[in-house]
């Protein structure tokens, strides 16, 4: 691929301000309510997924913990403890075989909801039509592909936990021989590993879930934008949540209305970044 045009920083509030033309054309805010609504189906059998694939390497009650607690930190402790009470002794109980087989399957295509739908969201936004006439065969392509997502968050996991780790470790150690701004520099060091993970995974996502073939050079500059609007969202609804506290007005369901809440602003970003990497591609980059 060439380019047409060489991108300027100039060029920025134009783009952004076309890209926010078509994610509003796009009706996003209903594409984000049917994620956020696979998101209440899908959150109990992801992280069952996720503790069981990290879980058999770190530990499955340390990634609980850990997971528990980032959950915690954006939506709040009460979410977080009904998302406890929601995987608590799955995966525990003895069954038969015939049991485990259908309850593995059906972990597996819940599990796989949000995806899927993101996977039609960014195939709508790329104007791309199915390559498969077969239908099944169709579904059966995109769940085997969302399921590669949930091994590379699994991984990407895996490897945040090893990292801080070994970090930690090293720290705890360094602070007897080296002065203290050391020692922060390498908790520094930390977020920004944290945050590299978050952009890896947009990129991929950006790159590898939609069925059209997008450039590497439009992937890069689309996964940069939505991780600083993702780090910047989650900022804001962390400070939201927790002082508005809007999950407070539907009783025992506020929980659930906070994880929806939360998974539908997050898609909105999302999205957004999808539209952002198309308009780029559009304006810069061409075969």
């Amino acid at each position: 691929m060439t380019n047409t045009k060489t991108f300027k920083l100039s060029s920025l509030p134009k783009l952004l301000l076309t890209t926010a033309k078509s994610w509003y054309k796009s009706e996003p805010f209903q594409r984000s309510a049917i994620v956020a609504y696979y998101a209440i189906l899908s959150l109990p059998a992801l992280i069952i997924i996720i503790l069981n694939l990290v879980g058999s390497v770190w530990g499955r009650d340390i990634v609980q913990g850990e997971l528990l607690d980032e959950i915690a930190k954006a939506i709040g402790p009460d979410t977080a403890e009904t998302i406890r009470l929601m995987i608590v002794g799955r995966g525990n109980e003895a069954t038969s075989l015939f049991a485990t087989v259908v309850g593995i399957a059906t972990l597996l295509y819940g599990a796989t909801g949000v995806f899927f739908q993101l996977q039609a969201a960014f195939d709508k936004i790329w104007e791309h039509e199915d390559d498969y006439t077969n239908g099944f065969m169709s579904t059966l392509i995109s769940r085997l592909k969302s399921f590669g997502f949930i091994l590379i968050i699994g991984f990407l996991l895996l490897t945040s936990f090893l990292l801080t780790s070994l970090l930690s470790t090293f720290s705890s150690q360094l602070q007897h021989i080296l002065p203290d701004n050391v020692v922060e520099y390498l908790f520094a060091f930390d977020f920004i590993i944290s945050i590299g993970f978050i952009y890896v995974l947009f990129a991929a996502m950006f790159k590898f879930l939609p069925s059209a073939t997008i450039s590497w050079k439009s992937v890069r500059v689309g996964a940069l934008l939505t991780t600083l609007l993702f780090l910047l969202g989650k900022y804001l609804l962390a400070i939201y949540f927790n002082t508005m506290q809007p999950g407070s007005t539907y009783g025992a369901a506020g929980s659930i209305i906070l994880i929806m809440l939360w998974v539908s602003y997050t898609c909105l970003i999302l999205l957004y970044g999808a539209h952002f990497t198309k308009t780029y591609a559009n304006t810069f980059i061409r075969d």
